[in-house]
This record gives structure tokens, sequence and C-alpha cells, in this order.
């Protein structure tokens, strides 16, 4: 097998890591070949806080990934979250000297390159800018506007910006661990490649993806991402609570989440007790699964309020922002019992939980389609597609420059492997306008580079 044919995606999050390798079969299916996953001790809210740590879990994740799926892993690509992430709107536009001409991809670049040059707060760095809808002179909601004659480009834009430390940080375990870094994704954008259909998003729909530490946003409509944003607070603070109010240890604490926990407390009556072991030598502990419930449904409703604060502050009240196909949860939160009344009491909202399974290969483990492995098979679908871009670009340069030297057989095949190496040596060379993910990808090594 190529390794050229296939991805890893590594989910660095605050309870788990989870390194999951995939190749598309002939139907552009999914298959996983291969998952491994380890305890996250070493992230708190999706911001690294223990580089050691996370350093040994990320090989721990890697090196079971490489013994079920039999291949020796090289390169990842890997979500960014984390409480730190923030998203704003902005506008802004060039004028062009030369109108007489058509609007070719220069041009855009060339508007996308001043946004990146707006002013953030200190530590901040602009990650991503997303293109939504552009106006050319008087004629607005052009979604392309290359070929098009006009003196004035404007566009608005959603803009992500990122602490730089937490990025390097992020970059610096995964280069500790041995693993050359192929790209960067937002996760909840990696989430939303794994369970939204191209009709939901087209339609407006809003992706709610509750994990461990954070509970990530990311609204699409018109097949756009219109809004992001990053809730700090997820799992975590639900089973910090039942240990607190229950006095018992963490990991019973979780355990009583998962099986007998609701969102909704009216579904347990006063009589429902589970008892549980004591520690050494320590009699064992009744809880009332009604008061279990109450302690969930308080902070499943702050996480769910906040989101619905996001989706009003998007704008879902006018009537061409509407969201028509609601909303999709995901992530290991998502699975609370209740949780989907809930949640469409509290946002007026349709709601469904989002699987993976119409990316994945028949016959596959049912457990990996799981909500939980949403942002892991999102980022094998993102790296999968990216190798199949780079693979086209490559091919129509190698058609436009044939006899050139710089497509050498060993030039294609560094390439594959060592990203930050062709940099360097194509630094000089004219080549082709690079789209928005690659200038994204690009500004991402520059940050990484700066912490060797």
């Amino acid at each position: 097998m190529e390794y050229q044919d296939i991805a890893i995606g590594l989910d660095v999050g605050t309870t788990k890591i989870v390194a999951m390798v995939g190749r598309k079969n002939e139907y552009n299916k999914i298959e996983i070949l291969g998952i491994g996953r380890s305890k996250s001790v070493g992230v708190h809210r999706g911001v690294v806080n223990n580089i050691t740590q996370t350093i040994e879990a990320i090989r721990e994740a890697i090196s079971e990934a490489e013994h079920s799926s039999g291949l020796k892993i090289k390169e990842v690509i890997v979500g960014i979250a984390g409480q730190h992430i923030r998203s704003l709107q902005h506008n802004d536009y060039i004028t062009r000297l030369d109108f007489e001409n058509v609007i070719s991809q220069k041009d855009i670049q060339k508007l996308i390159d001043q946004v990146h040059k707006l002013v953030m707060l200190p530590g901040e760095e602009i990650i991503h800018v997303l293109p939504q809808e552009y106006k050319v002179d008087s004629q607005t909601e052009i979604l392309e506007p290359i070929g098009m004659y006009g003196s004035r480009l404007e566009a608005n834009f959603h803009v992500v910006v990122g602490q730089i430390s937490s990025i390097r940080n992020i970059g610096r375990c995964v280069k500790a661990a041995g693993l050359n870094l192929s790209g960067m994704t937002l996760e909840p954008l990696a989430s939303a490649e794994a369970v939204l259909s191209t009709e939901e998003r087209e339609a407006g729909v809003a992706l709610v993806d509750i994990g461990g530490g954070t509970t990530d946003l990311a609204i699409f409509k018109d097949n756009i991402i219109r809004h992001t944003a990053v809730i700090p607070f997820g799992g975590n603070v639900i089973t910090e609570n039942i240990k607190t109010d229950c006095l018992i240890i963490e990991r019973k604490a979780e355990l009583l989440k998962i099986k007998f926990g609701s969102a909704w407390p009216g579904e347990n009556k006063e009589t429902e007790i589970v008892c549980i072991p004591g520690l050494r030598g320590r009699d064992p502990k009744e809880i009332s699964l009604k008061h279990l419930s109450k302690i969930i449904h308080t902070r499943v409703c702050e996480i769910l309020e906040q989101v619905n604060v996001e989706i009003e502050n998007y704008g879902n009240e006018e009537q061409k922002k509407r969201l028509i196909a609601g909303l999709v949860m995901t992530g290991g939160g998502s699975q609370l019992n209740h949780i989907r009344p809930l949640t469409e009491y509290i946002t007026g909202m349709d709601v469904r939980i989002g699987y993976s399974n119409e990316h994945i290969a028949g016959g596959e483990n049912g457990l990996i389609s799981h909500p939980e492995y949403a942002t892991s098979i999102g980022l094998v679908i993102k790296g999968l597609d990216d190798k199949k871009k780079y693979t086209t670009d490559m091919g129509q340069q190698h058609r436009d420059v044939e006899n050139s030297e710089l497509i050498s057989t060993k030039f294609y095949k560094n390439r594959r492997f060592n990203y930050e190496e062709d940099h360097k040596k194509n630094k000089k060379n004219k080549t082709k306008s690079k789209s928005f993910l690659e200038i994204w990808a690009d500004k991402f090594r520059q940050i990484l580079n700066d912490t060797e």
C-alpha cells in the first residue's frame, strides 16, 4: 500500500487523544485501517498545559494505531480547538488599477493578504481567513468573482484568531513525538466534514460538538461557513460537578454520568437509587438518580444556553439567515440520555445526533462511526482531500513544465513526505496562486517553525 494513499488524523482532545488511519476505497468511502486511543492528561479545555504528558499520550495513541494498521506512521493532520480560539467578521476591499483585465486569483490573494495585516490583541495571530461573499463594483452576493470585470473588489470574511503560544505547543508535541505535521484544521470544521450533508450546509445548519473540555460550534448557510465559536465548557464540567456534589472520585463520577445520567430530571423517580462501592474499607454509597439528573441538567443547560447565544449572534432570527436544517449534535457529550429533547426545548430547533455512517465504508466497526470519533474521521477526510488536491495540482504543474528539472522523480517523492523541505526548495520558483487552505497551512507551518 502506498503511503500517499492514506491519511492519519490526530485528535488531541481534553479527555482522549485519538490517532486514526484511513483511506478511500473505490466507492469514495473511508476505510479505517487502524485506530489508536490514549487518555489525555496534559490538555485542559483544548489547550496543552503539560508538554511531556501530551507527548507521551500522542506516542501511545500512535503506537496503538501503528499496531492495528500494520503501518509506520510518519505524518499526521492535527485538529486545533481550545478556549483560545475566537472568530470575527470583517469586510475589506481593494481597488484594481488594471480594471480592463478580468479579476484573477492574484487579486483575491491580494485582498486576503490585506486582511491578514489586521492588528490583533497581543499574543494573537490570524490563523484562518475564509471569504464568504464578494462584491464587484455595485454587484453583490457573488460567490466566485474570478473572470469578472470590475475596478473594486470587496468581500466579507470570517476570520479565525488564536493564541500563537497554544498553536506552537501543539506543533511542538507532535514533532517531539517523532511525527511530521502535514497540516492543521479547526476541529469544528473537521467534525462538520464527518457528519454534515451537503443539503444541510446549503439549507443552514448549526453543528455542536460537545467534547470533554470544550463545546465547538460551526454554522453553515448556502454551503459557506458563517460563524464559529468555542465554548469553554464540555463533559468534564458535568463530571466535576457530579464528583463534588456526590463526594465520589472522578472515575466513578464519569461512569455514573455515562451509565445512569440523564439531561432530563423528569425521567427519574425519587425512589430510583444506584449503589456504588465505597473506597477501601468504607461502606457503599447510595446516590439518587433524580439528584444525579438534576446535576447533569443544570450543567447541560448552561452549555446549551451559550450555544443559543452564539446562534442568536449569528442572526438566526433573520429570515435570510434562518437555519432550516436545525442543529446537529456530535461529540461524546451528545450521547447523554435525553439531551436531544432538552436541546430542542432550549433552542427551538430541530435536532439530530450526528454519526459518520455516510462516509464510512460498509462492514466497518459500528463504534468507529460513534459521535466521539467525528473529529478524527473528519481529519482523515480532510487529509485525504488535501493529498488528492495536491496530487492534482502537481500533475498540472508537471504538464506545464514537463521538461523542467524541478519535477524529477526524486522531487515528487520528497515532496509527498516533507512539506517544509519542499517549501524551501521552491521558495524562489514561481508557481500558480495558492488556495485559501494552502495559505492557512503555510501560515501554520511558519508559526511552528519558529518554535525550533
